[in-house]
């Protein structure tokens, strides 16, 4: 509880309702979080309202908080503007930030007499220099493909020192080079090349393939003909190269794919940049969970705030809150007509998926996940309603045969993938009879506290982020009881089948969920379904497997449940059993000769 919630209350209690900026500052005075607001009366009194429902990171945001101060401005766009500025001012705690931290690429031709086209992360060599990249594949990429198509060399050699000296390199001989080693390109004529190939990098494969066309008409009519095909062949490793872009990208011709992906460490964004029909240029930038703000708001201000190279189209998987106050901005600042829009169909969709997809292969690389459990995580949160995706799940299964062997499994998902060290079985020993609400409420109850009492192992005293239980909204409603009762703030979801034992749904208790249309969400929560019901099954069949022969041990005379239970404790397996000899047995269970090898023989026989 935060000492100074009654001071800020009634210091809120007076402010006006015009619009603009808030400042949150700390005991030492320092920012910890800027905002904007439509009516700033109604905005900062939310924070610190009684009971109110905030989420993790705005509490911890609010706990902090020992001041504010505040700045009115003429309308909502005023206070939108003054919040970029004051943010990148400040870099507030709370707020989420962009870090300019990255290593930039560069392309580079160099000023040899016969320059080289090469790809480079710093500008410390002579030459001509590119515009910064942020992505070092892109560079690569473009390099390749600017080297492949203009059949520039990318040996060794220097020239013309090495001309003639020896003889051209296999990339002479597979057409990937013009083979000037061999002396027969003249200064001037790869001088036009390396022009062309700079205008195909800056302005885009449709006015270099124009320039060449035209080039390639005109060696035909002075009958140059060799250069002419040199020319067509140019072009068509062009057209091939550009047809295998067209596919996603012929409706964007300058624009800004932005992609969101969710893990439970942070929050990650790409941004695929196309320029002139290409792919120019590709970021991902990551940042904690530690802000109140709306992630893509957020984003697209701070990352475009002050920016010159803003495209005429900025494509999101969903608009941002004050969208047209953001175009507003940005127009204003671009001096043209700057376009913020969503696409739910078509190559724009398949673009978005394919920024989400670059966004979801980071997070993947960083923790050592895929790509398609990324998003599955993410989609379960987003469905579910958490605040993060999951990194710790358990789910339960109650499994009997009639009233014997009523048992629970516990198996556990860790960033999407079974963690097995921490799965758990359980024999239900309250519950007598066939009643799986009640079962799952021993279970439960036994497993939360451990949590309460922090004992058993490390995986006993873990607590979840997220409890699924095999069962419908009956199972739901009774153990979200229990947690309740219990204080301890974990939600219960359950996995629902279909009436061929198929994964169907997700239930909250009071509603379905349907899960089928988000694709990875409901491959893993079909997956976590079969594992718990095979982990649960499994162990009911073995412990139904052992009573049956623990009864056959009670058929010798002067042999108890006790005593089978003994020797199952010291043995374990029926395997070791047939291996002890009737001697072993007398120890073991206290028998005279004839009943231990009675016993035996017994034994041999299961």
């Amino acid at each position: 509880m935060n000492p100074k919630l009654q001071y800020l209350r009634e210091k809120t209690s007076k402010l006006t309702e015009s619009s603009g900026v808030y400042i949150m500052k700390d005991h030492d005075g320092n920012i910890i979080y800027i905002g904007k607001a439509k009516n700033l009366h109604r905005r900062v009194s939310s924070y610190f309202r009684e009971n109110a429902d905030h989420t993790p990171k705005v509490s911890a945001m609010v706990s902090n908080v020992s001041d504010y101060d505040f700045i009115v401005t003429d309308s909502e766009y005023e206070a939108l503007l003054l919040e970029c500025s004051l943010i990148k001012q400040h870099k507030p705690k709370y707020n989420i930030l962009l870090k300019d931290d990255k290593g930039y690429h560069y392309i580079r031709i160099s000023d040899d007499e016969y320059p080289r086209i090469t790809a480079e992360k710093n500008t410390l060599q002579s030459g001509k220099y590119s515009d910064p990249y942020t992505s070092g594949f892109v560079v690569r990429e473009t390099v390749d493909e600017v080297n492949r198509i203009f059949r520039l060399p990318t040996c060794n050699r220097k020239f013309p020192q090495d001309f003639r000296k020896n003889r051209p390199c296999l990339n002479y001989h597979i057409k990937n080079c013009m083979g000037v080693c061999t002396g027969k390109i003249s200064h001037e004529e790869y001088a036009g090349i390396i022009k062309q190939a700079e205008n195909f990098m800056k302005k885009g494969s449709t006015e270099a393939l124009q320039r060449m066309e035209e080039e390639m008409n005109q060696a035909s009519e002075n009958l140059d003909f060799e250069k002419a095909i040199v020319l067509r062949d140019r072009i068509d490793y062009i057209k091939k190269s550009y047809e295998k872009q067209k596919i996603i990208n012929n409706t964007v011709e300058n624009a800004d794919i932005i992609g969101i992906a969710q893990f439970y460490d942070g929050i990650y964004i790409s941004v695929l940049m196309y320029r002139n029909n290409r792919l120019y240029d590709k970021t991902v930038i990551e940042f904690p969970y530690n802000s109140d703000d709306d992630i893509l708001t957020s984003f697209i201000m701070q990352y475009y705030y002050n920016r010159n190279d803003i495209p005429e189209l900025i494509i999101t998987e969903t608009l941002p809150e004050d969208h047209g106050l953001i175009q507003k901005m940005l127009s204003e600042q671009s001096r043209r007509k700057i376009t913020i829009n969503t696409a739910k169909r078509g190559n724009q969709s398949e673009l978005l998926r394919l920024a989400k997809s670059n966004s979801a292969e980071y997070v993947a690389l960083k923790n050592n996940r895929t790509g398609k459990e990324v998003i599955a995580l993410e989609q379960l949160a987003k469905i579910l309603g958490l605040d993060k995706p999951p990194k710790y799940i358990e789910a339960y299964d109650i499994s009997n045969l009639a009233d014997e062997s009523i048992v629970a499994g516990m198996v556990v998902f860790v960033d999407g993938r079974p963690f097995k060290k921490a799965y758990k079985r359980f024999s239900v020993k309250q519950i007598r009879t066939q009643n799986d609400y009640e079962s799952m409420y021993e279970v439960l109850e036994r497993r939360l506290m451990h949590i309460i009492n922090q004992d058993g192992d490390e995986y006993f005293r873990r607590k979840p982020d997220l409890i699924l239980l095999d069962g419908g909204k009956g199972h739901v409603n009774i153990i979200t009881e229990l947690v309740r009762d219990l204080n301890i703030d974990i939600k219960i979801f359950g996995m629902v089948k279909d009436n061929k034992h198929r994964t169907r749904a997700i239930t909250s208790g009071g509603r379905e969920i349907q899960i089928n249309n988000l694709q990875s969400a409901f491959n893993l929560v079909t997956r976590i379904q079969d594992e718990v019901h095979r982990y649960a099954v499994n162990y009911m069949h073995s412990k139904h497997k052992k009573k049956t022969y623990l009864s056959e041990l009670t058929t010798v005379k002067g042999i108890g449940e006790k005593k089978s239970e003994k020797l199952m404790i010291k043995y374990k397996t029926k395997d070791n059993l047939k291996k002890a000899t009737p001697e072993e047995l007398a120890d073991t269970v206290g028998v005279n000769p004839d009943t231990a090898h009675e016993l035996w023989e017994v034994i041999q026989n299961l």
